[in-house]
């Protein structure tokens, strides 16, 4: 008998992440379809800025609109789902989909991670290298970087969604969660569960020790050569450029900390709630914010921009006058 339990596989999953919000989901819905929107344009701006500007269409800034484009698609396999759960209360989701989406958020979430790492790797050639800078990062070493990142973000992953999908799942088939996840899909197995967590757990271990070692060793090289200038305007001048950047790296790396190292005992699903909704809205939400605001070339980019489009205006109201 329960052998024939564990070969009923369900089809769907019900996606029970914000049933319990009562009169508030009105409010909440709102302020994530706002931030959904201003996420969605700063992004965009910022990647128009850099095609737009043939001054920004270096290494750094191209990596940085990579780093947009990804924010943009791992925002919609996520927002929209979850505004649908906050609207809808319940939402009912296919087996297959769940797997997709489940494995389109560890691809760019991952692919996201190793991005940073090129970064880090590009400022730190700029920084203590910067002789060699435009002869170490040419267009074809910066397409092979940007393309790797793709292709170990997209493979990755597999071992994840291959571990999920020979598990037996036989009910119940409610997830309280905001989105298809690994831990709340493995919570929901009808059998043990341990080595395929495990195996899960050391794998993203591996992968986030690694880059986070490299990002800290590059930062190191990196602070070792700026404290050697002799010149102030120059260190001040190394010290921004890498700003954003390590910004970005300590929420990222913040929010997976959050992930993995949290106390097992007490788990409470809405804890997991809330750091989905960190790295999953706010910081998509924070990078345009983070790159312009303290970007000078891109807010004199933007100002640029913003006058020639003035004076167009004023030379087509002149025209038509005429």
């Amino acid at each position: 008998m329960e052998n024939e339990k564990f070969n009923i596989t369900i089809s769907e999953f019900t996606m029970i992440g914000m049933s319990k919000m009562g009169h508030l989901w009105p409010l909440f819905f709102m302020v994530l379809l706002i931030i959904y929107i201003l996420t969605f344009f700063g992004i965009v701006a910022i990647s128009l800025l850099i095609l737009a500007d043939r001054h920004l269409q270096t290494p750094m800034y191209i990596f940085i609109a990579m780093l947009s484009f990804l924010e943009i698609l791992f925002t919609n396999v996520i927002i929209p789902f979850m505004l649908m759960c906050i609207s809808q209360g319940k939402v009912q989701i296919k087996f297959r989909h769940c797997m997709i989406q489940m494995y389109l958020l560890h691809s760019l979430g991952i692919t996201e991670n190793y991005l940073l790492n090129v970064m880090a790797y590009d400022r730190m050639v700029a920084i203590c290298d910067p002789l060699r800078y435009h002869a170490i990062m040419t267009s074809q070493h910066c397409t092979i970087l940007i393309f790797s990142c793709w292709i170990l973000g997209f493979t990755s992953p597999i071992v994840h969604l291959m571990s999920v999908l020979q598990l037996p799942f036989c009910g119940p088939n409610l997830i309280d969660h905001l989105f298809c996840d690994l831990s709340p899909l493995l919570k929901l197995a009808c059998t043990d569960i341990s080595f395929t967590s495990i195996l899960n757990f050391l794998i993203s271990l591996c992968i986030i020790s690694f880059t986070f070692l490299f990002i800290s060793l590059t930062y190191v090289k990196i602070i070792i050569t700026i404290l050697k200038m002799s010149s102030r305007d120059g260190r001040q001048k190394a010290f921004s450029t890498c700003a954003s950047h390590l910004t970005m790296v300590l929420l990222f790396y913040g929010s997976l900390a959050f992930i993995y190292f949290r106390p097992k005992k007490d788990y409470i699903p809405e804890y997991d709630k809330l750091v989905a909704i960190n790295y999953s809205v706010l910081i998509p939400f924070l990078n345009p914010i983070i790159y312009s605001f303290r970007n000078k070339e891109v807010k004199n980019t933007l100002k640029k921009l913003l006058r020639r489009k003035k004076s167009q205006l004023q030379e087509l109201s002149i025209s038509i006058k005429l």
